[in-house]
């Protein structure tokens, strides 16, 4: 999309000649240094690789007046006033150590958006949590189009906010999806409603504890002003909404898989029903759709359509737009993703489980089942996970760097359950591994890519691992139909 002119008078007044030092290039750092310079500051873009890939972005950069500065992320550029940075890069980074000794301010591009929206700016929906943001957000932004509402599924899915706050384009509402990382980043962020979906361990490398890690995730609700969304589930978010400092006025809203009680949205009888934005919550529910307009209507993904719902709820949407929204909606690739079946057997995609609290509730969705598993582990554990699912585990193949962490798990937890352990790395295993599990497999079954791991140790990404699963399966029913 086009960006307008964003040089306003004002604007141009706070930005011209203000040294600005862009922390990374990429899908934010490169859109944050051109909409900076052509604010009128003088931006110096630093990244830590000098590859063909950064110096052919840099190329671009000093092209068009910009200064970049490869192979030294860690030195504070002289007569820096303010730098904004890429999410990923960690607190710790010596860049901003020196920042803080210099008492330089941080911004994120989320940050650096929310400051330049316009006086009539849209209002964010924002949603977080360690799973389920995408979907969710996807799910609300197909809401808000059915109430004929102008919109965009923004943030940490792709399409930059920048983009979003100064393209042509203008919106009545976004909805925003946002990570821990670019929480951390964001201190002055306000949210019309916002969403906790769940917490779980994740990124503590990064965050440096889980405490951390949820304080992040909490400031997310900070300054709302309509609702504050939580998982009744999962109490640690109802707890960040009880810290977060919000507008007068602004309500708590629980989600939750059963009856729901009083300012809560729950599931009644098949029926996805809302007693928190009703006249009368104390006695009365409204209908906004059924379980089965829900796909998949796995129960994690049930919440999170729950979620979608209270934040459009919270913005006025009608039901029936709730009810249209959801029917529209369909889910990205490879999250619970079917793919086909074989010899009665259902083979099922969720390559995007790449942490043991998203293949937990994949898992949760499918008995009888053969568990594929396996790859980096970044640190996790999976005593719980194998715990609360071996009584739907008819066997387990597993695969990957960390794949004997699992397979320690399953021998203290669920030492009957038949596993298969793949040595092996080329670009055959995945084939080996639909192979094997369809051998576990028995009519009825559903055959689950859960990795419950990153896939960097054999894959590119996520997508490529998905993508190699169906593969394999495809070609195994096609060898079935032969």
């Amino acid at each position: 999309m086009g960006i307008r002119e964003v040089s306003t008078d004002q604007q141009a007044a706070a930005w011209r000649d203000k040294r600005v030092t862009v922390a990374g290039l990429g899908v934010s750092g490169i859109p944050a240094a051109r909409v900076l310079h052509g604010l009128g500051a003088v931006v110096t873009v630093v990244n830590d690789g000098d590859d063909e890939r950064s110096r052919a972005q840099a190329a671009e950069l000093e092209a068009e007046g910009i200064t970049v500065r490869l192979g030294d992320g860690a030195t504070l550029p002289e007569g820096t006033e303010l730098i904004v940075t890429a999410p990923g890069w960690r607190p710790d980074k010596p860049l901003f150590t020196a920042a803080a000794e210099a008492g330089v301010e941080i911004w994120g591009d989320v940050e650096l958006a929310w400051r330049l929206r316009g006086p009539k700016a849209a209002p964010w929906l924002a949603v977080t949590g360690t799973n389920g943001k995408t979907t969710t957000v996807r799910m609300l932004a197909s809401i808000l189009e059915a109430a004929g509402l102008r919109t965009a599924a923004v943030g940490n899915i792709g399409v930059s906010l920048l983009d979003a706050v100064l393209g042509e384009e203008t919106y009545d509402v976004l909805a925003v999806e946002l990570s821990s990382y670019q929480l951390h980043w964001a201190p002055s962020l306000r949210a019309h409603s916002a969403a906790v979906l769940n917490l779980a361990p994740d990124h503590l490398d990064w965050h440096g504890s889980m405490e951390a890690y949820a304080a992040d995730k909490g400031r997310i609700y900070e300054g709302n002003s309509v609702a504050c969304v939580y998982n009744a589930a999962d109490p640690a978010t109802e707890h960040l909404v009880r810290e977060a400092d919000v507008e007068e006025g602004c309500r708590a809203i629980g989600f939750t898989l059963g009856t729901p009680g009083p300012s809560q949205l729950g599931v009644v009888e098949g029926i996805l029903v809302d007693r928190a934005f009703v006249e009368n919550r104390q006695k009365q529910a409204q209908e906004l759709a059924e379980v089965s307009d829900v796909r998949p209507p796995a129960p994690h993904n049930i919440a999170n359509a729950l979620a979608a719902a209270a934040l459009a709820r919270a913005f006025g949407v009608e039901p029936k737009a709730v009810r249209d929204g959801l029917r529209a909606f369909r889910p990205d690739a490879h999250r619970i993703e079917h793919v086909e079946d074989v010899d009665g057997v259902a083979y099922v995609d969720d390559s995007k489980a790449t942490n043991t609290h998203a293949a937990q509730a994949s898992l949760a969705a499918y008995e009888p089942l053969v568990w594929i598993a396996g790859g980096l582990a970044k640190g996790a554990t999976f005593d719980d996970l194998v715990r609360a699912s071996a009584p739907r585990l008819r066997g387990v193949v597993l695969m990957g760097a960390d794949r004997a962490l699992i397979r320690e798990a399953l021998a203290r937890h669920a030492p009957e359950v038949p596993v298969v352990d793949l040595d092996r790395t080329d670009t055959g295993a995945m084939s080996a591994a639909v192979q094997e599990a369809a051998r576990l497999a028995r009519p009825g079954d559903t055959v689950l890519l859960a990795p419950a791991c990153a896939s960097m140790d054999m894959f590119t990404n996520y997508n490529k691992r998905g993508e190699a699963f169906a593969d394999a399966v495809r070609a195994l029913a096609a060898t079935g139909r032969a």
